[in-house]
């Protein structure tokens, strides 16, 4: 199994795609990731961009619940509470740059940052999907670029 994910072009599509959706690693691993395993790289990167669009709305819409969940057994309470307070960090540039905040947060490719985090700050702070979700995505958008335009050396980083 593991080898039709590095071995067919369909195998390596699918393993970008749930590359990108995985926390942390997200667009920002998923796309070198892909290009590695052969994928052109406008097509890891559209890959990537749509695979790590795909759990911002769930987000959104259920993080509240389930970190309520969370906090009624021990062992997940602090979980629970350590996304809260990521989420609370996160959103004092919201609170402070709105909207244009949110981008930011998701667009800059660095640590602790991205569609994941933009997505439980959105939730924590009551955007509506409808205004969140074009925001987060022009994010991820961005961060593709930077991230792509890295990896082919066309920005050095030092």
């Amino acid at each position: 199994m593991i080898t039709w994910f590095t071995t067919t072009y369909a195998g390596k599509i699918l393993a970008t795609f749930l590359i990108s959706m995985v926390p942390i690693i997200e667009l920002r691993g998923a796309l070198p990731i892909g290009v590695g395993m052969g994928l052109t790289p406008l097509t890891a990167l559209i890959v990537s961009i749509i695979g790590n669009m795909v759990p911002v709305p769930f987000i959104i819409i259920f993080i509240r619940r389930i970190l309520d969940w969370m906090h009624r057994f021990e062992k997940f309470d602090r979980i629970a509470s350590r996304l809260e307070a990521k989420a609370a960090k996160g959103g004092e540039k919201i609170v402070k740059y709105e909207m244009f905040g949110l981008f930011l947060l998701v667009a800059v490719p660095l640590p602790g940052t991205g569609a994941w985090t933009g997505s439980l700050v959105a939730a924590f702070f009551d955007l509506r999907l409808r205004n969140a979700v074009p925001v987060i995505f022009a994010g991820v958008v961005t961060a593709g670029i930077v991230v792509f335009l890295i990896t082919y050396g066309v920005v050095a980083v030092a």
